[in-house]
């Protein structure tokens, strides 16, 4: 019953993105898992978009031997898996497509700034020697010597600035594909050529720059998630055998090993505290703004701040599988998800170049005779609008938006597992909780004691109680035992009674600890008795009684108690104006009575696994978008089922993380209202950037037609469009709450 993954990783994240952004079938298979899986791993600096990585699955697709592609353009990495032999035939292939394929390892991070820095000199080179074209055009004579020398300036800025361009877009033409770069490459060429080359030169200079300027705020989106690595230290004191403490790389330490973090310091790997005791500050990993008390047991994790206290703690995972780095891992797969409105905006592009290069040719040779305007005028409108016709902001304002929404999401705790859940949150219109773990505690507590009227002092009702209860692994005994904070005392001809209980000699007394149903066997229910067990009950509480052969010594009611967090998410809920329902396999009256406390609009008790899953088809066809939120091997199957699956991070289990398509680190069901509303916003974002693109290229295209527009003019709202969206889009990773 999983329900289908639609999404298609390593996809969708760009700069400039070529025209028509939407890939077409692969021809080879593509993994989308993490870094470190099989395959040769490399780094190719100007992959950068949806469309080149389609050109390289297309050069690919004829090599024999290739058994998968994983692409991350978040990093600018492809994952070849292939044989040794084939890996050279691939890379040429690569090569001939027009990108520079450089091997890195694995787990090697991506410097998606050094093409940056190297251009910047030659950008700047290319600036001046446009400007001095324009300058010698605008004053010089009209001569052979000066048009030539004006020309070789112009030509050598077209050059520097246009190279990359050059290349990807003569690729491009060969293969029957109208991208950016093919149309930059004919219109600056044709301006050239129709003696415009000082404005050739300068669109072409300035076109370079603000691509600069675009992909470097996009790497900004790209790489919020990762400057999580950074805080990570890169090496941890571990325990020798001799019993020294020696500086270790973190990524050399092995599991099991015992680390010690001294106050104040950043916590190297996950693990599990053997001394010592805590605050620890956990808000890189679950976004939670108070540090938690740890002590001797609990977990830690890496990147997380300790506070005054000196820790020990025993490695739970490599450096490579922290917590930390795969909630990065998986920001990354799901930055190549394409959400709903990114599909549709793929969909549109690939319609709206070739339109509006269509236009581009109908005016070049039409206007001249409907509009009475020379060859050259008509030619020079024509380029104007090649210009135009390039979807880079609409294209990439969907995937800066959604990177820069998935980086807020884990910046607080929750991780998404693709953009289309981002996106889709805010649809949802009825969320069914598991009620352990996810709305209370999941760990009982002893919430009432009676001590029964007898002549056995009270003191010492309580010691027995405290003796029997700690011998019983039983969660409801352990419950009593530490709410009884008593030391075990001794016990003789100890006894387990299976589902009701257990039996023990203390101080010569034949005493048993058990439920509802052994009292009754043991015939020592009495009316008074009867009507407290009833009350305890009603209350949704499990009661557990201590009796002696004649008579009931003492009650103790046992409840999971509520999270102080769960009241108010659901308040939050509502007023976002989604319904709660409560899916539990505890009796209807406990459900009920925790429903009736949390402020949950329905509850639905003794449900099974495969009834949990039938609510939620029932629950879908009744209101239409559903979440499912639970923390356990029996709510997987209603995970997957649900519209939007959102395990418990801290203490689900992995069936249910791996279920699951959001995941909440800290188990904070207040976390789930936040992801509706950042999923509101992010959409609103969304359609600002759609409205806002496709409204400044209206404009120009009629600006062009009637001749209010130059090719200077079609860059600057090209590219001024886009960073405009870009800029929007980064807009979410600032919001606070």
């Amino acid at each position: 019953m999983q329900r289908q993954n639609t999404s298609e990783p390593g996809k969708d994240l760009g700069r400039a993105c070529d025209s028509g952004c939407s890939s077409p079938s692969a021809p080879v298979r593509i993994e989308g898992g993490p870094p470190g899986t099989s395959g040769t791993v490399f780094r190719i600096p100007t992959m950068d978009c949806a469309s080149e990585e389609s050109e390289i699955r297309n050069a690919l697709a004829g090599i024999g031997g290739v058994r998968g592609l994983g692409f991350q353009l978040s990093a600018r990495t492809l994952r070849i898996d292939a044989p040794a032999e084939v890996l050279p035939r691939a890379l040429d292939a690569i090569r001939q497509a027009g990108f520079d394929p450089q091997p890195v390892t694995p787990f090697e991070q991506a410097d998606q700034h050094a093409p940056m820095a190297e251009g910047l000199g030659r950008l700047g080179a290319s600036l001046l020697l446009a400007i001095a074209a324009e300058l010698l055009d605008f004053f010089a004579p009209e001569t052979a010597v000066y048009k030539g020398a004006g020309m070789a300036l112009a030509a050598a800025a077209i050059w520097l600035a246009g190279f990359s361009t050059y290349r990807k877009g003569f690729t491009a033409l060969r293969q029957g594909r109208l991208n950016i770069s093919a149309l930059m490459t004919v219109a600056v060429t044709g301006a050239f050529l129709i003696g415009q080359w000082p404005e050739a030169a300068m669109v072409m200079a300035l076109y370079a720059i603000a691509e600069l300027i675009e992909a470097r705020a996009v790497d900004r989106a790209r790489n919020a998630i990762k400057s999580l690595l950074d805080l990570t230290p890169d090496t941890a004191e571990v325990k020798q055998p001799d019993g020294e403490w020696k500086e270790v790389a973190a990524a050399d330490v092995a599991l099991n090993a015992i680390v010690r973090v001294k106050p104040g310091a950043r916590i190297p790997l996950d693990g599990m505290i053997t001394s010592g005791n805590s605050a620890v500050n956990q808000a890189p990993v679950t976004g939670e703004s108070m540090p938690i008390d740890k002590a001797v047991s609990d977990l830690v994790f890496a990147g997380t701040i300790n506070g005054t206290g000196a820790l020990e703690m025993r490695v739970t995972a490599a450096a490579s599988n922290t917590t930390l780095a795969r909630i990065i891992q998986a920001v990354e797969q799901a930055q190549g998800s394409r959400a709903p409105t990114q599909q549709f905006v793929d969909r549109f592009a690939a319609i709206y170049t070739p339109a509006v290069f269509a236009l581009a040719v109908a005016v070049a040779l039409l206007t001249p005779w409907l509009m009475g305007i020379g060859w050259m005028e008509a030619l020079y409108k024509a380029l104007v609008l090649l210009v135009i016709a390039c979807p880079c902001a609409l294209v990439i304002a969907t995937p800066v938006t959604v990177v820069s929404g998935l980086a807020a999401a884990a910046r607080r705790g929750i991780l998404i597992k693709g953009g289309v859940y981002l996106e889709g949150a805010h649809k949802i219109k009825v969320i069914a909780l598991d009620k352990t773990g996810t709305i209370t505690e999941g760990k009982p507590k002893l919430v009432a004691t009676e001590v029964q009227p007898s002549p056995i002092p009270q003191a010492e009702v309580l010691r027995w109680a405290g003796a029997l209860a700690g011998h019983s692994d039983h969660p409801v005994s352990k419950a009593i035992a530490q709410g009884l904070d008593r030391s075990i005392g001794q016990l003789e001809q100890f006894t387990a009674l299976p589902g009701r209980g257990i039996q023990a000699l203390s101080d010569g007394q034949t005493l048993i600890l058990g439920n509802h149903r052994l009292i009754e066997e043991r015939g020592l229910c009495s009316p008074a008795i009867e009507a407290r067990l009833a009350e305890h009950e009603a209350q949704g509480r499990t009661v557990t009684l201590l009796a002696m052969d004649s008579q009931v010594l003492a009650i103790f009611a046992v409840a999971d108690t509520i999270k102080e967090s769960s009241r108010e998410a659901l308040a939050e809920l509502h007023a976002l104006g989604v319904r709660s329902v409560m899916l539990t396999g505890d009796n209807p009256a406990t459900a009920q009575t925790i429903a009736r406390q949390a402020g949950i609009d329905d509850a639905r008790g003794n449900l099974l696994p495969e009834d949990k899953l039938t609510a939620i088809e029932d629950m879908q066809g009744r209101y239409g978008t559903t979440a499912m939120t639970g923390d356990g091997i029996n709510d997987a199957p209603a995970l997957a089922r649900s519209d939007i699956g959102i395990a418990m991070g801290a203490a689900g289990t992995d069936t249910a993380m791996e279920a699951a398509d959001v995941v909440i680190m800290n188990d904070d069901l207040r976390r789930i209202p936040e992801l509706i509303r950042l999923s509101r916003r992010t959409r609103a974002v969304l359609w600002q950037n759609i409205v806002l693109a496709l409204g400044i290229k209206s404009v120009f295209l009629v600006l062009s037609i009637i001749g209010g527009a130059t090719m200077w003019m079609a860059v600057f709202a090209d590219m001024g469009a886009s960073l405009i969206v870009v800029f929007n889009g980064l807009r979410l990773l600032k919001i606070k709450t």
